[in-house]
């Protein structure tokens, strides 16, 4: 399983799924978790739909900003 997310990808995740989890919290609607996905891939660096599509986010500069890239080492 390699890393296929890039740190700027990783922002707008950790932001747009704390956001979905304050608004489920604040309507107190199962939108909290679907909060859930966009941390937990951007937490493991992987998003299995890229994979999927064979899309990587991760640059050749910025190589993921983690360890566990090997897309291009």
């Amino acid at each position: 399983m390699k890393a296929n997310i890039g740190s700027a990808d990783r922002t707008i995740r950790i932001v747009a799924g704390l956001a979905a989890i304050g608004l489920g919290v604040y309507f107190k609607s199962w939108l909290g978790v679907i909060g859930l996905v966009p941390l937990i891939t951007s937490f493991i660096g992987w998003c299995p739909l890229y994979s999927v599509f064979g899309f990587t986010s991760c640059g050749a500069s910025s190589c993921c900003g983690s360890a566990t890239c090997e897309t291009h080492k």
